[in-house]
């Protein structure tokens, strides 16, 4: 006897669980992101991506308010056309997160653990941002009317 297998493109409504708490992820991320604004050291683009995919789940109303907001909209509607980044955009990250890196181990001298820790999280991070795709020079974000009325 064969299992019929449906197809991938059709996904299974999230239980109302699975929407609380990709919400609460959500709004945490966010949280973080725009934090991140403010506080030297901690990123704003991977939160505000995160806190997108999140309520994209969890709630569509909040998702299309993200996508239309002036500040954050154009960020995400350029992600969500092209999921790649361009290289200006990959060096700006990597050398802010290696100046306060370089800053924080500066800091903790005679720290020799803390600043090795330091050390490989740095590495980590260059090496995510590394993995996600180098968008071409000519692929342009023309979603800027996207989600708009």
């Amino acid at each position: 006897m064969t299992q019929s297998i449906a197809p991938s493109n059709q996904t299974k409504p999230l239980s109302r669980l699975a929407k609380i708490l990709y919400g609460l992820v959500g709004g945490l991320a966010l949280a973080m992101g725009i934090i991140g604004i403010f506080l030297p050291g901690l990123p704003t683009t991977p939160f505000v991506l995160l806190a997108a995919a999140c309520f994209a789940k969890a709630s569509p109303r909040v998702h299309l308010w993200m996508l239309q907001h002036k500040l954050i909209g154009p960020m995400l509607r350029n992600w969500e056309e092209h999921r790649s980044l361009t290289r200006r955009t990959k060096c700006v990250a990597i050398g802010s997160m290696s100046l306060m890196i370089a800053i924080s181990i500066w800091s903790f001298s005679g720290q020799p653990w803390i600043q090795l820790s330091l050390l490989i999280l740095g590495g980590i991070g260059a090496a995510t941002v590394l993995r996600i795709p180098t968008r071409p020079p000519s692929a342009t974000s023309s979603s800027s009317s996207v989600g708009k009325p």
